[in-house]
């Protein structure tokens, strides 16, 4: 079972965005099983000193025996409180259970991504609002660019991606800000 999520919060200039030198608004929520453990702690890392805030909602200590959807629920219910200033960041050995745990809460699009292209492309199209990365074909470079991608790209609206994920957002009767 997963245990509180640990909030990493730093001095105030910590917390700047290093190309505004404005508060950061974007929370992002992370979770990892122990096959996407040292990724996880790699990215994490990686995102503080880019000025992030992190929320992290374990895997806390290697575990063998943990349970993926217990990660996937715990940052995709974080994720849903605020689908605006919110977005998640889920790690396990292929993806594929981390991304179908995560996308069974509603108003949640979270996108397995094995590249930065993909990434971007998960943002600019389908306005993902969760990454999913696979620890065991992946490596922590382009892990760190897809990463980067995936954060500072932002949705086209584009008006034919726009109402497919307004059909989406209808079926799942999502709140119309979502």
């Amino acid at each position: 079972m997963v245990k509180n999520a640990t909030i990493y919060r730093f001095k105030y200039y910590r917390l700047m965005s290093p190309k505004t030198n404005k508060k950061t608004k974007t929370t992002v929520h992370i979770g990892a099983d122990h096959r996407g453990y040292t990724l996880k702690y790699h990215i994490k890392k990686f995102l503080i000193k880019k000025g992030y805030e992190v929320v992290d909602h374990g895997n806390h200590t290697y575990q063998v025996r943990d349970d993926y959807p217990d990660y996937a629920y715990a940052v995709s219910d974080a994720v849903k409180k605020n689908t605006k200033s919110n977005t998640g960041i889920l790690i396990c050995g292929s993806g594929i259970g981390m991304c179908v745990a995560a996308n069974k809460n509603k108003c949640i699009r979270a996108a397995l991504c094995w590249n930065s292209k993909v990434s971007e492309a998960s943002r600019y199209d389908d306005d993902a609002n969760i990454l999913v990365l696979p620890a065991d074909f992946i490596s922590k470079s382009e892990s760190l660019k897809s990463v980067i991608k995936f954060l500072e790209t932002k949705f086209s609206g584009k008006t034919k991606h726009a109402r497919r994920i307004k059909k989406i957002l209808k079926k799942e009767k999502c709140p119309k800000d979502n």
